[in-house]
């Protein structure tokens, strides 16, 4: 079956309450049961069922069966945010004097809470991992997992993902990628050897900037058995199970992080026209990036479906397309800010994977924090602009942007 066709009718696959076509808003935080004893059980896990809103909602539970269908994952768990799914996955499996290996191209936050992490006691190493060799040599007997993204955000590197699915296969390492850049439509992170995927649902999945959220999936690659940081009373179940369900209780349920259920019917409806909306997203990046290419006042053009793009080959072989992200540098006399309060379609927001192409000044808002040197390390200049292109004509973004770098 076709992407959009499962999902478009993934809610009525499962029990839906008096005929509703999408599974409808639980508010509902307590949940009753006329025997106590089901609700002890329910409790324990012996039983399914739902305890209380902070771990399990049933309008919640309908988006997170779109999110592993859409992933080809075993289950999995929807967080408040993109940030804190990723932040709650590492805190749930890793102790102190464990090591992650982690790409040097990280999004801005996930670079900054990688650096948390390390002051509080967990081994850190950011490595070029567009080439898997820079991953291997950073490993250590504490390293427990690396840590990657599909599409760098903003200069768009492109990871050595399927080799370094296989150094994880290899070492027994937990490999988590993120996969917001692509989308699950885009790329399937489970064929590179993902054990767990991260995907920020406020961006392409959502994909109306109407609701914050955020998923991480079991793919069901990785032997829980032999990970040691998974506690005796989460070792029951199906195996393929205990690392998600060890984040679901000491992350989901004790930080509480919780994906509320009008989030998860906005999500999971802006879902329904993810094919059809990345479809035309990549199809205007395209055009938009050889546009820029040819520009005189632009010095450089960093999008994976250009032919002079580094990762080029790799974004044509993996993904379906290369993506609606892609960024510029502009000429040394145009100023950045000038540039953008020129433009009249295209908006100035710090949001990505909207229907509406939104564009931001990098290194002065997302990037400021991380200060001069790391983004010299990361590649990104001062004048350089991010781009989310979105679904509107492409005629008329042209146009826009004719105008403005005129």
């Amino acid at each position: 079956m076709g992407f959009s066709s499962e999902i478009l009718h993934a809610d009525r696959r499962f029990e839906i309450e008096h005929g509703s076509v999408h599974k409808p808003i639980h508010t509902s935080v307590a949940y009753t049961y006329n025997d106590s004893r089901e609700l002890a059980r329910v409790f324990q896990g012996k039983q399914a069922g739902y305890s209380y809103g902070r771990q399990v909602n049933p309008t919640v539970d309908a988006l997170q069966k779109k999110i592993s269908l859409m992933e080809d994952g075993l289950a999995s768990i929807g967080f408040a945010t993109g940030m804190s799914a990723i932040g709650t996955t590492i805190f749930s499996l890793l102790r102190a004097g464990d090591h992650i290996v982690t790409s040097q191209f990280l999004f801005g936050n996930t670079n900054s809470l990688f650096q948390s992490f390390a002051e509080h006691g967990i081994k850190v190493s950011f490595v070029d991992a567009t080439d898997v060799t820079n991953v291997e040599a950073a490993l250590t007997a504490e390293t427990k997992l690396v840590f990657t993204e599909t599409i760098a955000n903003p200069r768009t590197q492109i990871s050595d993902l399927y080799r370094i699915g296989e150094l994880c296969r290899q070492r027994q390492l937990l490999y988590v990628v993120d996969n917001t850049l692509t989308s699950p439509y885009l790329f399937k992170a489970k064929l590179a050897g993902a054990s767990l995927v991260i995907n920020s649902l406020t961006k392409y999945i959502g994909g109306h900037a109407n609701a914050l959220g955020g998923s991480v999936t079991e793919t069901g690659l990785f032997e829980w058995q032999a990970f040691e940081n998974i506690y005796d009373n989460y070792r029951i179940g199906e195996p393929g199970l205990w690392g998600l369900n060890q984040i679901k209780k000491k992350g989901l349920r004790d930080f509480g992080a919780t994906l509320s259920a009008e989030a998860a019917h906005h999500l999971s409806i802006g879902s329904d026209t993810l094919a059809l909306r990345m479809d035309r997203a990549c199809d205007n990046a395209g055009k938009l990036a050889v546009f820029f290419e040819g520009h005189a006042r632009v010095k450089k053009v960093h999008y994976p479906g250009l032919t002079d793009h580094p990762d080029y080959i790799r974004s044509r072989e993996w993904f379906r397309y290369p993506g609606a992200i892609l960024s510029i540098e502009l000429e040394d006399n145009l100023d950045c800010f000038d540039f953008l309060n020129s433009l009249d379609l295209v908006i100035c927001s710090s949001n990505l994977g909207d229907t509406r192409t939104l564009a931001i000044p990098v290194a002065h808002s997302i990037f400021h924090e991380a200060g001069a040197d790391k983004r010299a390390d990361m590649g990104i200049a001062d004048s350089l602009v991010r781009f989310s292109v979105g679904i509107e004509e492409s005629e008329d973004l042209l146009m826009d942007f004719e105008q403005a770098l005129a």
